[in-house]
């Protein structure tokens, strides 16, 4: 990706999408892993809903792998495999929704928190309503792979829905057709007009009545409460010092170097340290944060011994990991999986990483 791309507000992408690419990835015999690796992204760290990564990363992750696949059309692959779990929150919210018309409602509200990158904008014309995607321009050769991921995953969502495609609906597409194009045409079950002016789903307006198959009301509720408290989360999370937090905590090696950090966010080591400075922070404290934050679930959660947590966290032996959580919390390693046996809370270090 370009340096000019570090200029956008980096939210970060959901890791969940990249983990299902690397599946889609293993499934064609390529090396997912070697290729995350060579990222410095950790595949361990894909699967958690809460992890978001860098969009600077995320990119040079898409964009080797389709290289190394020879899969031009690898959005349009993702694109069906987005079932709608998969999108958090929002996905349960959606599938919940009364209605095509409500559904779409959300996605407009919280598309911001699965691709912050883009806009969205819900438009009448005539008999037809239009959601209108737009932005991206930025991520060059990315962008057709992010229109046909959204696009089409879009029309997956509606799919799952109804359980049918929507009567008259189709989509347009910017640009000449891809040469791949033609090879997926019997996966995407409406029409797309290239060419066009925009990328946008046209959606027959009568159509926004339709009901859904999964309504629950209480359900409904309860992941629109979610997803407001995801997206003011994710507002709170555009500092400098949360943006340096997701390059850390989906790092291959772990931990990694200030050097590699700044790279990645296309700045300067001096500049990242400044930047961090000016929010009350330093890369340090960011990287212990990390540390505690993980140490704590792996004590909670697991039986790893000390040795082997210390181990992934980068210290040189058990002793240094100990005199580390010790001087954070007050207490050592063991100590704390004792106390946490039968609670769930986790301690917090003194100054915490702001914008979290």
């Amino acid at each position: 990706m370009a340096a000019a791309a570090a200029q956008v507000q980096d939210l970060g992408l959901p890791a969940i999408y990249l983990h299902t690419i690397a599946e889609l990835l293993r499934e064609r015999g390529v090396d997912d892993r070697a290729i995350l690796t060579r990222v410095g992204l950790d595949p361990a760290c894909l699967t958690d809903d809460d992890v978001r990564v860098s969009m600077n990363q995320a990119g040079e992750f898409v964009t080797r792998a389709v290289i190394e696949s020879g899969e031009p059309g690898l959005g349009i692959l993702l694109a069906g495999e987005l079932v709608l779990p998969l999108h958090g929150p929002l996905g349960v919210a959606a599938m919940n929704s009364r209605t095509l018309g409500e559904a779409m409602s959300l996605l407009v509200r919280y598309l911001k928190l699965r691709a912050p990158h883009l806009g969205i904008f819900l438009e009448t014309e005539g008999n037809y309503t239009v959601l209108r995607f737009t932005g991206g321009s930025e991520l060059g050769m990315l962008q057709s792979f992010i229109m046909d991921a959204v696009l089409f995953g879009c029309i997956k969502m509606s799919l799952q829905l109804l359980g049918k495609p929507v009567d008259g609906t189709f989509v347009r597409r910017r640009g000449r057709e891809p040469n791949y194009y033609q090879r997926f045409r019997q996966r995407i079950p409406v029409p797309v007009e290239f060419e066009a002016v925009d990328d946008a789903i046209v959606i027959p307006n009568a159509e926004l009545a339709a009901p859904t198959r999964f309504s629950d009301e209480q359900m409904a509720n309860i992941s629109r409460a979610q997803c407001e408290q995801a997206l003011q989360r994710l507002t709170e999370d555009a500092c400098f010092a949360a943006r340096v937090r997701r390059v850390i905590e989906t790092s291959h090696p772990f931990p990694p170097k200030l050097a590699r950090v700044a790279a990645t966010l296309f700045v300067s080591e001096r500049t990242l340290k400044r930047r961090l400075q000016e929010e009350n922070i330093s890369f340090q404290a960011v990287v212990d944060q990390v540390r505690l934050d993980r140490a704590s679930e792996l004590l909670r959660s697991t039986s790893m011994s000390l040795s082997q947590i210390a181990d992934g966290l980068g210290y040189a032996d058990a002793a240094n990991f100990t005199r580390a959580f010790k001087r954070w919390t007050g207490l050592s390693p063991s100590a704390y999986r004792s106390e946490q046996a039968n609670r769930d809370s986790a301690p917090r270090l003194a100054h915490p990483v702001s914008g979290r």
